[in-house]
């Protein structure tokens, strides 16, 4: 009994199988999930190149306006590694092309209001809390400014620390 083979179906089947077999790790993953840096819900990685390389977006709440709290968006990512992997950590920066082109995803965005909204939860808990969509190009980027530091708040020279630490010592010594 002879095999007649169909020429005009197995050469596109034969081809689909063999695109279907690209190697994962040649494939970016987008795997988003929570990793804290110092609390739950401040940090988030975005695996979104091969090998598990990718951002670990730093989050940040603002609590200046009374009763509010929201995101204070911070655009230089640290870099990921191993984010496919069991112990994932950040190191360096990643570009901020690359934080750009992760906040325009949906499902980055989703997980960005989800941690965030749960971090102002925790650090606010009587404050209502309000979104505000990431920055997605740098002109949307807002510097953020900070009370300047004082005189005051300044530590004294360590010279200054010593003497003074000598003349306690040698004031209570001389009683």
């Amino acid at each position: 009994m002879a095999l007649r083979v169909n020429w005009g179906l197995a050469a596109p089947l034969a081809l689909v199988l063999l695109t279907a077999c690209v190697p994962a790790q040649r494939r970016p993953s987008w795997a988003i999930y929570p990793l804290p840096r110092a609390q739950p819900h401040d940090g988030l990685a975005v695996v979104s190149q091969p090998d598990g390389y990718g951002l670990h977006l730093w989050l940040e709440t603002d609590t200046s306006q009374a009763g509010v709290c929201r995101p204070r968006w911070l655009a230089d990512p640290a870099r990921l590694f191993n984010g496919n992997g069991s112990a994932p950590f950040s190191s360096g920066l990643a570009t901020r092309a690359e934080f750009f082109q992760a906040v325009a995803r949906k499902d980055v965005r989703r997980a960005l209001r989800q941690e965030l909204q749960a971090l102002c939860a925790a650090r606010a808990p009587k404050a209502r809390w309000q979104w505000s969509e990431p920055p997605r190009n740098p002109r949307e980027i807002r510097v953020q400014t900070f009370p300047l530091v004082e005189e005051q708040d300044l530590l004294p020279p360590p010279s200054e620390v010593r003497r003074r630490e000598e003349e306690l010592l040698n004031g209570a010594q001389a009683q």
